[in-house]
């Protein structure tokens, strides 16, 4: 993957363990606001060391070729001011071709579009650089503006996955929305 994606408004970077500071920042700065979303973290998490741990993890999946991430930042706002991030993760070959969608956004940029504007690039890079055929977004039933992200791009619902991942602390319900990539034969 070529280092950045852009869109009008954004920068889509991949970033290694030399940016923990930048996303120390980030998750510091939206903890409360992506704990209704997330795991429940440890403390050291939401350090400079455990970003590091954390980006070196994310950076060894995707030199393996498991997951693709990248940062969003704002090209006219602050330099290096982290506003985001997507994840393909769990890139399956071979007779599946499929991946897991993921992203999150930063409490101020919300309800701005940056996120459906941001996925573009990276639906188009699923299925035209890595061939995926198929894109799966597990989303809380409740998560409201994410499920409607997906749906402007597409997404169809193929179902409920009950207690699917512990969020917060609790087994939630997940709705499993997938976009297909027909050209894939």
């Amino acid at each position: 993957m070529t280092q950045v994606l852009k869109t009008d408004r954004l920068n889509l970077k991949v970033l290694g363990p030399r940016y923990a500071g930048l996303s120390c920042e980030y998750f510091i700065r939206n903890r409360q606001f992506l704990k209704s979303w997330e795991p429940e973290r440890a403390n050291s998490f939401y350090t400079v060391k455990g970003q590091k741990r954390f980006l070196m993890k994310d950076y060894e999946d995707m030199i393996s070729g498991r997951m693709i991430k990248v940062w969003l930042f704002e090209k006219d706002e602050k330099p290096g001011k982290i506003v985001g991030s997507i994840t393909l993760d769990n890139i399956i070959r071979g007779y599946f071709l499929s991946c897991l969608l993921s992203y999150r956004l930063d409490k101020h940029k919300v309800n701005k579009g940056y996120m459906t504007e941001a996925l573009v690039p990276m639906i188009d890079f699923a299925f035209n650089d890595l061939g995926l055929h198929r894109i799966e977004a597990n989303i809380m039933p409740h998560n409201i503006p994410s499920l409607k992200v997906v749906k402007k791009l597409g997404f169809k619902p193929e179902g409920l996955a009950q207690k699917y991942l512990k969020i917060n602390g609790k087994w939630q319900d997940h709705v499993r929305m997938v976009l297909l990539n027909e050209a894939v034969e």
